[in-house]
Parts: C-alpha cells; structure tokens; sequence
C-alpha cells in the first residue's frame, strides 16, 4: 500500500487543560493554582509552536514467529519480545508508523528551563508528549476505520523501547519510510528528533483486535503512559 500522511492542526486534536492536569497526576479541574493558568498559556502557545505531521505504511509480507518472538516484515527482521509477540500474532498485515508533534514545541520547553522557569517548562515538555499522541491516535483511529471498511480490525499500537522491544530498531523501522519523513530524523543511538515523536507497528487482519495495552505485563512500572493507556482501554469497554 502507498505510503498514507497526515497533517494536523494544533485544535484538530484533543489536547485540553483537564487532559493535562490528567497527565501530571491531578484529577480534571483539581490542580492547584497556578497550574491550570500555565497549562492555559502553554496551550496558546503551542498553536503557533507545532508542526503535527504523521503517516503509515502496509505491508502484507509479514511473519510472526513465536519461538524466537520475531516479527518478519517484508525481510527484515525485528526482535520484539514475548508480549508484543503475543498481541501480534494472528495479523496478516502491518502498519509501521511514525508521527511528530515538530521541534517547537520541545525548543519552546528547552527555552523555559533555561530561563529558569522549570514548572511551565515541564508543562510545555508534558503538552508535547499529549501532542504526539493525540495525533497518533487521530491517525490509527482513520487506519481502523479503513480497515473495517474492508473486513478487518486492528491492534493497538507497539513501540521500540516499551514491552522489551529495543530503541536500536527503530533504525529498521525508519527504513520503510523515505528519508526524513515528516522531518523525523534518527540519531546515532536510535532516538528520533524531533523528541517529541513516535514509530512503532500496528497489526491488521481478521482475527485481531484491539484489547488495550498490556501495562501489567510491562517492566517498565514507571512509564509515564501507564495510567493514560490503561485508562483508554477502561474507556472503550
């Protein structure tokens, strides 16, 4: 399938005050002040900050071996681990993605710390994060439309650096996209910038579906997405 891309306005997504109050620990509407106000401010910047960008593509020649918790896409072999393994397992196809929210919004949180201002600053570095992945989920929620309009369902999506799967394959990854798609460039150690971006895979057949992310079988017990993705899946029961 061709390549699909996306761009997006910063109030085309879903990212608001309670959402990040949500994402620092507080309940919507409970954080103290002067929070609420430096999320609000944070938020009027990042209209003019962004540059959401994001895209996918299929491929059918896939493979899943469950012995060596492999997956095999179109002849590259990418070592995913057991629970990634166990989620994929029963796609025909695959999506791999990337997506970022641009280099301004996290110049913008850089340039906060700098001056001294570590509080709005950390809310500017939290807001880009929710950018992100709010686009990736306007994104993967158009990929499942397509895909039911065809007869097929999706999973969730897996990333390198989470369940075990290592951050040095996303050099593999970014080799089924053109050379800085959507802007996104990968250091010498694998990290993407802008840093506020995401690749990972998404499985596609008739036989998956989306269960909700496997927090509890994860080590890693300080993820900051922990809660935010658990909490998704409660909301889609």
């Amino acid at each position: 399938m061709e390549l699909q891309e996306y761009n997006y306005r910063f109030d085309e997504l879903e990212v608001s005050t309670d959402i990040i109050e949500k994402f620092m620990g507080y309940q919507p509407g409970q954080a103290p002040e002067p929070m609420p106000q430096l999320i609000r401010e944070v938020l009027n910047q990042a209209h003019d900050l962004c540059d959401i960008r994001g895209g996918y593509v299929i491929k059918q020649d896939i493979a899943v071996n469950r012995d060596d918790k492999t997956l095999h896409i179109h002849g590259v072999e990418f070592d995913v681990k057991k629970i990634i393994t166990n989620q994929l397992k029963k796609m025909d196809a695959t999506a791999l993605f990337v997506c970022t929210a641009g280099p301004g919004i996290s110049n913008y949180s850089k340039e906060l710390m700098h001056e001294g201002d570590f509080i709005k600053g950390y809310i500017a570095d939290v807001v880009g994060s929710e950018i992100v992945e709010s686009a990736m989920d306007k994104i993967q929620a158009d990929l499942e439309n397509q895909m039911e309009s065809q007869g097929l369902h999706i999973t969730d999506r897996y990333s390198p650096g989470y369940c075990g799967w290592s951050v040095g394959e996303q050099q593999k990854l970014f080799s089924f996209f053109p050379q800085d798609f959507c802007g996104i460039t990968l250091t010498a150690s694998s990290l993407m910038q802008p840093i506020k971006s995401v690749s990972g895979v998404i499985g596609i057949g008739e036989n998956v579906r989306r269960k909700g992310y496997v927090c509890n079988l994860c080590d890693m017990v300080n993820c900051i997405y922990r809660e935010k993705k658990e909490t998704k899946k409660a909301d889609r029961c």
